[in-house]
């Protein structure tokens, strides 16, 4: 498992991961809730999970994940991160995300 200041340089390395998740979260549909709902049940399984927060970067934020720290919340929202074990893949960079999620945007608006 990683040190509290590995998982802080990890972090901001991955503020764009992060923003992801949490926009994500914020703004929910249905696509991400399934890729997040399947994640999570993988993480739940997981000797690292942390329901507790023991070992959350930030304080609050549980359930994360121990070998990283983040929030399971966000992290299994972001489809441009990973699992820290290698449980669960990144399904795309976020700017082919951003372009996926303009194109199906504009097509919606295009039919109605």
């Amino acid at each position: 498992m990683k040190g509290r200041w590995s998982k802080y340089l990890d972090a901001f390395k991955n503020l764009d991961k992060i923003a992801e998740g949490i926009k994500n979260n914020i703004f929910k549909k249905e696509h991400y809730e399934a890729v997040a709902t399947d994640r999570f049940q993988v993480c739940i399984k997981c000797s690292l999970f942390d329901a507790k927060g023991d070992d959350c970067l930030a304080p609050g934020t549980q359930p994360c994940c121990s070998d990283c720290g983040c929030s399971l919340a966000f992290k299994v929202r972001s489809l441009s991160s990973e699992c820290p074990k290698g449980y669960w893949s990144a399904l795309m960079p976020e700017e082919t995300e951003e372009i996926i999620i303009k194109q199906i945007e504009k097509h919606e608006s295009e039919i109605n």
